[in-house]
């Protein structure tokens, strides 16, 4: 129920004005309401899905399903023109199965599945005026030039270099203010790093200027692989403290996000520039940090200050394209704080010279895919959509054909409304339902009073755009978008000639609050919290297959790098969707008790896995705080497997 905080989206909120007003601005200007309205609309529906990011990762997020929605528009418009109630309810309950089956997948998947749905009810609720191979490409057209914005607009600040004298120049040196004299005891292998320097005075001699142009193909993507290097110093500051552990999961979502944000569709299957070949070199480069300072954490011992400092220098040169400079030499006391100091030397290298490796991801196949849509969450997720779905069309289709809509002949709004509903992945059911109906109400109220003052159409355009910038503000809380969302629609619909249905909408909107509550509730056949289940056994195999590769002492580090990273991102998926379903009413919430001791067990395995990959590097073996530390949490683990749903306790 908490809103999220943060800056303003300005750039987001640019896109937004400039989107579904001017576009059904122009439709007006050149006759074509109906048409306008359609692209109005996928321009709001894909403005909803403009998240922070990069460029790249957009195209996916916005374009895939902007898609969808477009078969979704298709189908509905012909099974509500040619089929009878019975059965375009039919067809549309299979196709609500369909969408609820893939929202399973992944964010995306899910954004397909929820703008499948919707405009399949829109196709089949709101009859328009002009044929199918007009609006279908009215919502292609609306969705692309949201897109199209996102991928030319610049960001406000997307500048590259550091304007800063003395910035960006020069190769890596350790600043002799913070190397310390290597200890010859505990490290006596030779100290790769070239002597300091003996005067600590800034190098006098004239560096090459840094690069300062506007330059925003890559803000985000910069943005986000500067973030890995600022977890990474969050994270070092941190160990020893209570408060390694969040700060763990913000370096696994910082990772996360950066190699969305790297790996995002490109014409070719490489990096095809110098500047993105840089940004791959440069995240790889966070790899091997991030392993050191999460065996530092795990280490529960306090690192100095002066750790933390290489990573934030580090950061700000991604931020400002810029080289590395001279970095702090961490003390080389131990096994951890030695792999640290290599991996601060290596990102130096990459920095000043880097090449563009693999971004270390686990291609899922169309096999793997498949088997998440028939899984068990997959199915439970499904079932769930498509039931609420089908239920919300057939009281819509009873109510239109009881003439209750009166002079409104569009039926649209109730099985709308239940696809935003019955999406387990934006949050708890009742939060969800809650929200709606507040933000709906408001939102009817709020148009009813617009509608009575303002000029028509020229009114209504101007609040279509007002309402289009503020989509991306109000998508903090999902009251606030819902009452943001509702004004825009019923301003679209207006234009479109539909009058005035605050009323009516608040109405249907609470029917579908009911649906949705009842059913959602309902049991099924099938075990509950199938996909809580799925996410923690995927987990577990991403923990068993990384914690098999570093006890084989193998000698491929892209392989780990990769394997850890598999196992951390999908603990974070577990983690999510165990705080998701344990916030439901207790009839859901019980499916899912215990899940999070589980998923507990497993961060800590994974954790220490990591600490006994860094040891073995070093020393080739593992002491027996390692060994006994595996072992534990792999007898607590084989106990509390398989015990979901069942009890929060091992007794």
């Amino acid at each position: 129920m908490r809103a999220q905080r943060g800056p303003v989206p300005w750039a987001a909120v640019t896109r937004g004005a400039l989107a579904a007003g001017p576009l059904l601005l122009a439709a007006l200007l050149a006759g074509r309401a109906s048409l306008g309205v359609v692209a109005a609309i996928a321009a709001m529906l894909a403005g909803i899905n403009d998240r922070p990011g990069s460029r790249r990762t957009s195209v996916r997020r916005i374009g895939v399903p902007a898609l969808a929605g477009a078969v979704g528009l298709l189908v509905g418009s012909y099974a509500g023109a040619h089929l009878g109630a019975f059965a375009l309810t039919l067809v549309l309950t299979g196709l609500g199965l369909v969408g609820g089956g893939i929202s399973a997948i992944g964010p995306v998947a899910s954004g397909t599945g929820t703008q499948l749905l919707v405009t399949s009810a829109v196709g089949a609720g709101m009859p328009l005026p002009d044929p199918v191979w007009q609006t279908v490409p009215a919502f292609l057209a609306g969705a692309g030039w949201l897109l199209a914005l996102r991928l030319l607009l610049p960001t406000p600040v997307s500048r590259t270099g550091d304007p800063r004298p003395g910035r960006g120049r020069g190769p890596y040196r350790p600043d002799s203010r913070f190397a310390p004299r290597p200890d010859k005891r505990s490290d006596p292998r030779p100290d790769p790093r070239p002597d300091p320097r003996p005067d600590p005075r800034p190098d006098p001699r004239p560096g090459p200027r840094p690069d300062v142009r506007l330059d925003f193909r890559f803000d985000g993507e910069r943005a986000a692989v500067a973030e890995v290097y600022d977890a990474v110093a969050a994270l070092l500051d941190a160990a020893g403290t209570e408060h390694a552990g969040a700060r763990r999961a913000a370096l696994t979502a910082a990772l996360d996000h950066a190699q969305d944000a790297l790996a995002g569709p490109r014409l070719r299957r490489h990096p095809s520039s110098a500047a993105e070949r840089r940004l791959h070199a440069q995240y790889a480069a966070a790899l091997p940090l991030g392993e050191a300072a999460t065996a530092l954490a795990w280490a529960e011992r306090t690192v100095p200050k002066r750790a933390a400092e290489g990573p934030r220098r580090l950061a700000a040169a991604v931020r400002g394209n810029s080289l590395a400079g001279p970095l702090p030499a961490p003390a080389r006391t131990d096994p951890a704080l030695r792999a640290l100091d290599a991996a601060l030397l290596h990102a130096a290298e990459v920095f000043d010279r880097g090449r563009a490796p693999d971004l270390h991801t686990r291609r899922r196949s169309v096999a793997a895919l498949v088997r998440t849509v028939l899984g068990a969450g997959g199915r439970e997720y499904a079932l769930r959509a498509g039931l609420c779905f089908g239920a919300a069309v057939a009281t819509a289709q009873a109510l239109h054909h009881g003439h209750w809509y009166g002079a409104h002949q569009h039926w649209y709004w109730l099985p709308a409304t239940a696809v935003f509903l019955v999406k387990p992945d934006l949050g708890p059911l009742v939060s969800r339902v809650l929200c709606r109906a507040a933000g709906t109400v408001l939102g009817a109220l709020l148009f009813a009073g617009f509608a009575a003052v303002l000029p028509r159409p020229e009114g209504l355009v101007v609040l279509v755009a007002v309402c289009g910038a503020l989509v991306p503000v109000a998508a903090r809380h999902f009251a606030a978008q819902t009452t943001v969302v509702t004004v825009l629609v019923l301003a679209l619909v207006m234009v479109g000639g539909e009058p005035q249905a605050s009323a009516g909408r608040i109405g249907e909107t609470l029917l579908a609050c009911a649906i949705v509550l009842i059913v959602g509730h309902l049991p099924v056949p099938g075990q509950r919290g199938g996909g809580v289940r799925a996410r923690i056994d995927a987990a577990d195999a991403a923990a068993q297959a990384y914690l098999v590769h570093v006890l084989g002492e193998s000698d491929d580090r892209a392989a780990r790098w990769t394997l850890r990273r598999e196992a951390y991102r999908t603990l974070a998926e577990a983690r999510a969707a165990i705080a998701r379903a344990a916030a439901e009413l207790p009839a859901l919430a019980r499916h899912s008790a215990g899940a999070d001791e589980v998923a507990a067990v497993l961060e800590r395995l994974v954790d220490t896995t990591t600490a006994c990959a860094v040891h073995l590097d070093d020393t080739g073996r593992l002491t027996p705080r390692h060994t006994e530390r595996l072992a534990a949490l792999r007898d607590e683990l084989a106990t509390r497997r398989g015990r979901v749903g069942r009890s929060r306790t091992l007794a």
